[in-house]
């Protein structure tokens, strides 16, 4: 049921949508009435006019909009809709309410009756959403089957050229842009009208009427047992048989169930390609025009008989849905694909946004180490010019220091020259010590020499002494500058010690001569008295 109702949703949707003048999305109440009363009359609906007047009252304000109409077709129709009504009667009603509105004023290449089986074939095709469009997989789908149905080879080059060219701003076409396509004659050139038309109707036949094989063979009659040509039509589950293909004068049906089979006879009777059908009370006989034809009908028979042991809807329905699945399938993978990469995309910009919290991070982290260098930089010439006045000063002190070195240097020279003279002066003292000695052995030879000269001895005695005396003074003038240079060397510096320790062991062996020089001159005193 649920499918049924779509099926007449989609004709009902173009009734609708050519009442709505304005494209407001809504459409008068006068209109639906009329709509709804013609809908109950196809579809074989009981009417129910009390429902019909409460639902569309004249008191209320403005037209309806299709959802507005929508629980009212749910309630009184649709729900209501038995599978005894005519499909095609149904379809050419909503067809005249939208045909004059819509169809192109183009001169087209086929007929508005083949226009028509287009447009139902188109609901059968299109979506099951609204506004209807019909998908570039159904359009080749439906165009390739026209190709066959006219006997030439499908042209997929041209139509991936036209697929090329397809808005694609737009998911697919409206039934009236596929009755455009069909009928400009872009994929039947070279095709003439009558042609064209056969090839539409097979295909209606076939996917709307549900037709699965069709043609002329003769068949054995029951009563009078002759042979009749026949007009054969197999559908899912009837085999109907007309006097000509026109349909007009039908002669019988043979019903089919799980139960039928379908067996090859051989030729009798001057008949030939004979098969057999076998149903619950009847058997029928009939002979195909050639052994191809007689193959193709027992072949597409015994297919009907297994699809109904199957349950299985008809193949180009069964085809259908399969390709919706898909489409459907695909529709939730590239879905789920856009969600993922939504979500690749969110989480890209998240990390881009992480991306730029760290690189701002790094540019106030570069902030701060530049200021950190500008200040180091800045502490780093502080301390230069620190260091520099640190070495001025301390060259200066010890520019200073040098001048005190060198002054000291100076006056260790000064000091070294003062001992050099003294040396010198003590050499001197010595070598006078020495002509003392020396002077005293020649004293000491003219003491044995001259014993008689006491008298120029004594003279030279009182010389000696004079000399003594002044010697004296000279020893003790020596003693005095001896004390004072001591006491320059110990004020400046005691690294004379050893040359004063020398001059102190002088100074001890000078005092020894002179002690020994006294002894000497005492002797010579005692000895001049004891004379005397």
């Amino acid at each position: 049921m649920g499918s049924l109702k779509d099926e007449l949703l989609k004709g009902i949707w173009h009734a609708f949508t050519a009442l709505d003048l304005d494209h407001s999305g809504k459409v008068s109440k006068s209109q639906l009435k009329v709509l709804s009363h013609n809908l109950c009359t196809v579809l074989k609906v009981p009417h129910d006019p009390v429902a019909l007047e409460e639902h569309f009252r004249d008191d209320d304000e403005g037209p309806v909009s299709n959802q507005g109409y929508m629980p009212y077709l749910n309630k009184f129709i649709l729900e209501k809709v038995q599978d005894n009504f005519d499909k095609i009667e149904f379809n050419r009603m909503c067809w005249t309410l939208c045909v004059k509105k819509n169809l192109t004023k183009n001169p087209l290449f086929i007929t508005e009756e083949d226009a028509f089986k287009i447009w139902v074939i188109f609901n059968f095709l299109s979506e099951d959403k609204y506004p209807l469009i019909i998908v570039p997989e159904e359009i080749e789908y439906l165009l390739r089957k026209l190709t066959e149905a006219m006997g030439v080879s499908w042209q997929q080059e041209q139509f991936e050229n036209y697929k090329i060219n397809f808005d694609d701003s737009k998911d697919g076409l409206s039934v009236w842009e596929l009755i455009e396509l069909v009928g400009n004659g872009q994929f039947s050139k070279g095709m003439d009208r009558q042609t064209v038309s056969m090839a539409i109707n097979e295909v209606f036949n076939e996917l709307i009427l549900d037709v699965l094989k069709q043609g002329y063979m003769i068949k054995k009659g029951h009563r009078r047992k002759n042979w009749t040509e026949r007009w054969f039509v197999l559908k899912p589950n009837i085999i109907s048989y007309y006097v000509s293909e026109d349909l007009k004068d039908k002669k019988g049906d043979i019903l089919l169930d799980e139960n039928c089979c379908v067996e090859s006879l051989p030729d009798k009777d001057g008949k030939k390609c004979l098969f057999l059908i076998k149903c619950f009370d009847k058997t029928f006989e009939i002979s195909a025009s050639d052994k191809k034809k007689k193959q193709e009908w027992i072949q597409a028979i015994h297919s009907t008989i297994h699809l109904l042991k199957l349950g299985s809807p008809p193949p180009h329905k069964e085809a259908r849905q399969r390709r919706k699945e898909l489409r459907k399938k695909l529709l939730a993978e590239q879905e789920e694909l856009e969600r993922q990469m939504k979500e690749l995309q969110v989480a890209n910009e998240n990390k881009q946004q992480e991306l730029e919290a760290v690189r701002k991070k790094l540019e106030e982290a570069a902030s701060r180490a530049a200021e950190e260098e500008k200040k180091r930089l800045q502490t780093q010439v502080e301390l230069q010019a620190r260091f520099s006045t640190e070495l001025e000063r301390e060259k200066l002190i010890r520019q200073q220091m040098e001048e005190q070195v060198a002054q000291k240097s100076s006056e260790l020279e000064q000091y070294l020259q003062r001992v050099r003279e003294l040396e010198d002066m003590y050499l001197k003292l010595q070598e006078a010590l020495e002509d003392e000695r020396q002077a005293r052995q020649d004293e000491e030879t003219v003491r044995k020499l001259q014993a008689r000269l006491l008298e120029e001895e004594s003279s030279k005695r009182a010389e000696l002494e004079k000399w003594h005396l002044e010697q004296q003074q000279a020893i003790q003038t020596t003693e005095a500058e001896k004390q004072e240079l001591e006491n320059q060397r110990v004020i400046k510096e005691q690294a004379l010690q050893e040359a004063l320790e020398q001059l102190q062991q002088l100074e001890l062996e000078r005092k020894q001569a002179l002690e020994q020089y006294e002894v000497n001159y005492a002797h010579p005193c005692k000895y001049v008295h004891l004379n005397s």
